[in-house]
């Protein structure tokens, strides 16, 4: 089975004024060839750092894939470096100096002496022509490997990797294998209480391979299969996947591409269901989430900012005699935010969202507080706390994310 590596040019990378979502892009696709990742780089426009990591990559990998630097401007080296590494001459191309001319004709723009940069190449290199940009590019052929020489736009990278790079690849390596995955959305179990439901899947798996990766407020689960094609790698996942679910049961929420919006709006469809949802420190997360869900099953959000707010929307509460001690009590308190949510909605249920960040925790993730969730039909509720309430961003997605999970939960299991 082939292996490549990818190196990600550019200084702008390394200063982080912009992210590298091209070496991500072109991971995913790679996988799905078949095709082993086992490194990516990203090296800044130095002439001798580009030559040092192209060249370890080219002893390493099968494919070596670069992106960026091929540019008409001083700093774009990757035509030179790789010419550098393979040994060959810089040559110049009067085919890829029509393309570049064509591009600029095309588009009514005068091009500027340096664009001739562009035309050049290795010598000996497989010219590839870019019709979404003026960087053409090329494929050397090295005895210890393939090198792609792509640019760093995405729009132009994407294009070429898929009309390109791809169809190459697979006449060159014969890749009549690919790679398909299962992912297992998992909420209210840890990463390290997964690995200890599943660990042994994870060590003792090959074909399928079983992997975990922790996010805000979930774990995925991944189940990846090599195999002829789609169906035939399904068959591989479906009894692991059947293994990790008898494991994990409810905690699974979706799968692959779904979402926990995607998956209540599904079930507030199914059993037509509206709901209407009160929150605090999550400003207003909690109702959009909502609204993506289902926006005609989601009826309004309101959001409290403090005591005077708080309490006039507790106006008219179940029990007024008692609004002094219910405001004292805040698992109480959220029953009633979530009781004054449906009532004054008009809705099926009622959802509140109540959190008190500890003012000492100044953590982004994970900070320490008490969190309080509650779900109403009107007459029972069902309920949910933590002790994490943060204003971080993580922690605000994590609280808004098991706040739809308590409803999710009712909407499958009811009320009991």
């Amino acid at each position: 089975m082939a292996n490549a590596e990818i190196v990600a040019i550019g200084s702008e990378l390394l200063l982080g004024q912009i992210v590298d979502t091209n070496s991500a892009w072109m991971a995913q696709r790679l996988t799905a060839l078949g095709v082993n990742l086992y490194f990516k780089s990203v090296v800044g426009d130095n002439p001798g750092r580009m030559k040092e990591v192209i060249s370890r990559a080219l002893e390493r990998a099968d494919i070596v894939i670069t992106s960026g630097g091929l540019g008409p401007t001083q700093d774009d080296l990757t035509r030179e470096i790789v010419a550098e590494v393979t040994g060959r001459k810089l040559v110049f191309d009067e085919i890829l100096m029509d393309q570049v001319e064509t591009h600029f004709k095309r588009r009514g723009r005068t091009m500027t002496p340096n664009n001739r940069r562009q035309a050049y190449m290795p010598e000996g290199a497989i010219r590839v022509k870019n019709p979404n940009g003026t960087a053409p590019c090329f494929i050397v052929e090295d005895s210890r490997g393939v090198i792609f020489s792509l640019p760093g736009v995405p729009v132009e990278m994407k294009w070429l990797f898929e009309n390109e790079v791809e169809p190459y690849l697979r006449r060159k390596f014969n890749l009549a294998e690919m790679i398909h995955y299962r992912v297992l959305k998992i909420i209210g179990v840890g990463e390290s209480a997964v690995d200890d439901k599943i660990g042994y899947l994870i060590a003792n798996s090959s074909n399928p391979t079983v992997g975990v990766l922790a996010l805000p407020g979930q774990v995925d689960v991944r189940i990846a299969a090599k195999a002829a094609d789609k169906e035939e790698a399904m068959k591989l996942i479906a009894p692991v996947e059947a293994e990790v679910r008898g494991l994990l049961g409810n905690a699974i929420f979706a799968v692959d591409d779904d979402t926990m919006e995607k998956v209540v709006g599904k079930l507030l469809r199914e059993k037509n269901i509206t709901v209407a949802v009160y929150e605090d420190v999550t400003c207003g997360l909690l109702a959009e989430r909502m609204r993506s869900a289902s926006a005609e099953h989601f009826l309004a959000g309101f959001i409290g900012n403090g005591t005077l707010s708080l309490r006039a929307f507790l106006g008219c509460p179940r029990e007024p005699d008692k609004l002094e001690q219910t405001i004292r009590d805040p698992a109480a308190l959220t029953d009633e935010l979530a009781w004054c949510a449906r009532t004054q909605a008009g809705g099926d249920f009622g959802l509140a969202l109540h959190s008190i960040p500890d003012p000492k925790s100044q953590e982004q993730n994970l900070a320490r507080g008490e969190t309080y969730v509650s779900v109403t039909d009107g007459k029972t509720f069902k309920r949910f706390t933590s002790t994490m309430a943060g204003r971080g961003q993580y922690d605000r997605t994590r609280m808004a994310l098991n706040a739809i999970d308590l409803l999710r939960r009712v909407l499958i299991e009811g009320m009991g």
